[in-house]
């Protein structure tokens, strides 16, 4: 094994999150919900917060790390790391810098966050609200392709033109994650199940995606805690390592005018075999997956671009049953997801697939080694990681 890996060098020693709210009815300032995080974390693993010596974020997080270390009386901020780009591409891209920080020795304890306050900055799910336009945006604002909805549905239409999939692949995504939903009394969507003549017969945001395709919008935030793989058994919870934790994009996947070689893409074909190479798993070892539901859509090409099945099997892959714990063939957003869980940019399902590794979930799946994250479908970069237990290490 080569010596340039996160493979088994870090591990998570608590997740938390606070109470996940609708967007526009948090009722604390988007900076206290991101220290109400960092607080719980700790609490979670029975350390005191000014243990904590850094700081993981992404998507442009505005809860500053130097900040918070003032705020929670940190004597020395030693790590700050911010991943690149913008939606929840960068999730698990998060995870990999802290698991690089504390690998390397430039911190002992980081705290991976995500604060979000849409009723504070403004919604994700609208277009821009502007007279003027310029830059990448005057080839596409101008002609009616404004939302992030709009956007990604022209490379999930072009996929599923290319290899014929149907919009009962997109369903089966969307029932398992509002399946899982109800038993998890943190999600939105808890105790609102659904069911597929109200997703047939939900309005159209934008085709492919109906209602049901698409992610929630909320305030709130979440965090992990990162430690050197020498302390996992330091803490109350089972260890749980860092296996594996990449980001990136494949050639041009930032082309900003819709002329991407590869179009219909998840922006995961150079990502997926990097991941595989450092965890040193395959698609058969995986328990358990938790990918990011921006829109079903991306979910889809995101299992296909990691090799769980190619294009042609998605639309007899993907049905509800292989996707529901504790059985299916790939338990998927177990929690409840981007769709039904809430939308933490994507965070929460790191911690999901953390609570799988320590048999702590409300969806659990027996006998979980291998724990799988895919953050942010369609952006650019991506990034993805994977969990597991002592076993698997």
């Amino acid at each position: 094994m080569t010596e340039r890996t996160l493979r088994g060098r870090a591990a998570v020693a608590g997740v938390a999150e606070t109470r996940y709210y609708r967007w526009g009815q948090a009722p604390d300032a988007e900076f206290k919900l991101a220290i109400e995080a960092v607080l719980r974390v700790c609490e979670d693993a029975g350390i005191s917060p000014r243990d904590v010596d850094g700081f993981s974020s992404y998507a442009n997080d505005r809860s500053d790390a130097s900040r918070m270390a003032a705020a929670i009386g940190i004597d020395d901020l030693r790590f700050a790391g911010m991943q690149w780009g913008g939606g929840g591409g960068g999730g698990s891209g998060a995870v990999a810098n802290a698991a690089a920080a504390v690998a390397t020795g430039q911190a002992e304890a980081v705290v991976v966050f995500r604060a979000l306050a849409q009723g504070q900055f403004g919604r994700f799910g609208q277009g821009p609200r502007s007279n003027t336009v310029a830059g990448f945006g005057a080839h596409t604002i101008p002609y009616g392709l404004m939302s992030a909805a709009q956007q990604f549905a022209m490379k999930v239409t072009r996929f599923m033109h290319d290899h014929d999939v149907s919009h009962e692949a997109q369903k089966a995504i969307s029932l398992a994650s509002y399946h899982h939903a109800q038993n998890n009394p943190r999600a939105i969507m808890y105790g609102r199940p659904l069911d597929e003549d109200t997703y047939d017969t939900s309005r159209w945001i934008t085709e492919p995606f109906r209602l049901f395709d698409c992610c929630q919008e909320n305030d709130g935030a979440a965090a992990l805690l990162i430690v050197p793989a020498e302390r996992a058994k330091d803490f109350p919870h089972p260890p749980c390592y860092v296996l594996g934790a990449v980001s990136g994009s494949h050639h041009r996947a930032g082309a900003p005018v819709h002329n991407t070689p590869d179009y219909g893409s998840s922006s995961f074909p150079t990502v997926a075999p990097r991941l595989y190479d450092m965890a040193q798993i395959g698609p058969d070892d995986v328990d358990v997956l938790q990918s990011y539901e921006n829109f079903t859509g991306g979910v889809m090409m995101s299992i296909v671009e990691f090799g769980f099945c190619s294009p042609e099997e998605v639309n007899d892959y993907f049905k509800v049953e292989n996707f529901l714990a504790p059985t299916g063939t790939l338990p998927l957003n177990t929690s409840g997801g981007n769709l039904a869980e809430c939308y933490m940019h994507g965070l929460e399902l790191n911690i999901e697939a953390v609570r799988q590794v320590w048999g702590e979930s409300t969806s659990q799946v027996p006998d979980v080694n291998v724990s799988m994250v895919h953050s942010g479908p369609m952006v650019t970069p991506v990034s993805a990681c994977v969990f597991g237990s002592e076993a698997a290490l």
